[in-house]
């Protein structure tokens, strides 16, 4: 070793091996060396998507380096769920199970690769997991206890070779649950707070009212949600709690949350009631309760009133800047909201007709009020999806006036994610994929606890290859977001069937199906991936539905709508569904 260049450096290493390799080698060498290459790439590619780098992998070993140990144990967890995935459609004694270690700790770097204890006992706990299974040292634990979603069981400390003090190891212990199922976590496995806006009630007796009391709803939660310290629940998953009856403390840990803010609204005339309630989910009781009577001209400022009455309550501390970004410019127009809000509830029905009526809603909205941004974002969806979805004469100009669209909502207000997510998808179906991540990536950092704009990020991240990226960011959109549409579970769906995980592909093809029987794509999908997996009668079965929904269906025109990265992507699913039966 050259002294002179070797580098001494705090890093988290994960050193991995095959379980039983020697057996598997003495009953086939062929299939086992075939199978280690395959594992060992995915491995690769997880390790890359993780931040990590390859330090070496002899034989049946992986040694791999990362700056964040929550790099590393995320990486580790998503290694054996895509491993496993692999082995569940191998026979028994084929399988290959690898063993993983996890270690923080001092090591020496010399061109490139890692020395020291630091190493050996990452190397040396690897050998006290199950096939299939994670430990961790002490060191880790210690760092990611309260960070990551996961449960650890403790093994006590070992003495282990070549390492003078004994070490303490945990196991990290993998309960494989659906995404959408997260929302049964117990509120305390949440590190930090976390709260559900239940939709406010309208005591104004008028149904016209409805949207004005959604409206509050929503920008209450909006503002919340732009709170870097606090985890907001997506209002759609609140909304199936509309108009019920029920215990606020089973509703908390249906969504896993800490917290729960009810209220109520009446308007009448030209002034406005709201009364609000903050409810500890777990105990039941209330933390603070507060009734407002304002003039309707101060709607907005209302809304960040509560907010910050909120983040008070729960002592998150917001800097001047974090204030700032929550509390942006809303509108005093009563007008505008009101068509702002009845073209929301328009333009997510997702059809032709409705559309058109939610564009038509959002221009009046614009003519009330030319400055308020908010319109002027959704106006630019509804051409998009003009242009995509083919309802337009012209997709071509729709498309136009959609990235116009995009642009003057930017110069309105580039501080809030809307205006970012739509130039994230015009540059996405531009085939802009790194612009198209760059700024679907400013709406995270400007909404980190809004739902979709992980979804936002995640699909053209799906599209440009980097399916193990996308599925974290799409299971993360649904965790917030416990009731999510169909798309995000056919997303999340595309997204593993480009990681080759097919069984949990046409698991989110089925569940997207269910919530809307009617999604052409999800259908497609669904036959791709049959296809894929050589399950030729299912295919045929996914092919007979896609043509009773669309009879004149054709893979070339249907293929021109789907911006990948790689054309070697974009041709596996043409050849996919054709194989299939389709034209």
């Amino acid at each position: 070793m050259n002294t002179e260049r070797a580098k001494r450096k705090l890093s988290a290493i994960l050193s991995a091996d095959v379980k039983g390799y020697s057996r598997l080698m003495g009953e086939d060498e062929v299939a086992t060396v075939r199978t280690l290459k395959e594992y060992r790439e995915v491995m690769f590619g997880v390790i890359k998507d993780y931040r990590g780098r390859v330090v070496d992998s002899p034989g049946d070993n992986v040694l791999a380096e990362f700056a964040s140990v929550l790099d590393a144990v995320e990486c580790a967890v998503e290694t054996q769920k895509e491993l496993k995935s692999r082995n569940d459609v191998l026979l028994e004694n084929r399988r290959m199970e690898f063993r993983i270690g996890v270690n923080l700790g001092d090591v020496i770097e010399d061109e490139g690769r890692v020395y020291g204890d630091g190493v050996n006992i990452a190397a040396r706990i690897e050998s006290l997991a199950e096939g299939g299974g994670i430990c961790i040292s002490g060191s880790t634990y210690e760092q990611v206890e309260h960070k990551l979603p996961l449960s650890y069981e403790d093994m006590g400390v070992h003495k282990v070779k070549n390492v003078v003090r004994p070490i303490h190891v945990y196991k990290v212990l993998q309960t494989p649950i659906s995404p959408v199922h997260r929302v049964n976590e117990e509120p305390e496995s949440i590190a930090m707070p976390s709260i559900a806006v239940m939709p406010f009630v309208n005591l104004s007796g008028d149904a016209e009212q409805e949207y004005f009391s959604n409206g509050i709803t929503e920008e209450i939660i909006t503002s919340l949600s732009k709170t870097p310290k606090l985890l907001v629940i997506d209002p759609r998953s609140t909304l199936a709690y509309k108009g019920k009856t029920a215990d606020l403390r089973q509703i908390g840990r249906e969504l896993g949350v800490q917290y729960i803010l009810t209220g109520s609204v009446r308007k009448a005339g030209d002034r406005v009631r709201v009364n609000a309630q903050l409810i500890d989910a777990g105990r039941g009781e209330h933390v603070w309760a507060e009734r407002y009577d304002r003039e309707l001209k101060d709607i907005f400022a209302l809304q960040d009133e509560i907010t910050l009455r909120i983040t008070q309550a729960l002592q998150i501390k917001l800097t001047e800047g974090d204030q700032a970004r929550i509390f942006g410019k809303g509108t005093d127009n009563l007008d505008a909201y009101l068509k702002w809000m009845q073209g929301q509830d328009l333009l997510i029905r997702g059809n032709k007709d409705n559309n058109t009526l939610a564009r038509r809603m959002f221009e009046d909205a614009i003519r009330a009020d030319p400055d308020w941004v908010q319109p002027y974002v959704l106006l630019g969806w509804t051409h998009l999806m003009d242009s995509l979805m083919g309802w337009s004469s012209s997709p071509e100009a729709s498309f136009d006036e959609a990235v116009k669209l995009g642009r003057k909502s930017l110069t309105l207000d580039d501080s809030l994610p809307g205006p970012h997510g739509l130039m994230s998808h015009i540059h996405l179906y531009e085939r802009r994929h790194d612009e198209a991540i760059a700024e679907a990536q400013k709406a995270v950092d400007l909404g980190p606890g809004l739902a979709f704009v992980y979804a936002w990020l995640g699909s053209p991240l799906m599209y440009a290859g980097r399916s193990h990226e996308a599925i974290r960011f799409f299971e993360k959109a649904i965790r917030l977001n416990p009731f999510p549409p169909a798309y995000w579970i056919r997303d999340l769906g595309e997204a593993y069937r480009m990681a080759k995980r097919y069984e949990d592909a046409v698991s989110e093809f089925k569940r997207a199906i269910q919530i809307n029987p009617h999604d052409l794509r999800s259908h497609v999908s669904l036959a791709c991936t049959y296809s894929l997996m050589g399950r030729a009668a299912d295919a045929e079965g996914a092919v007979s539905t896609v043509l009773r929904i669309e009879p004149g269906f054709s893979v070339q025109d249907y293929s021109k709508a789907l911006p990948y990265k790689e054309r070697e992507d974009l041709n596996c699913v043409i050849e996919a569904l054709r194989k299939a039966g389709l034209e």
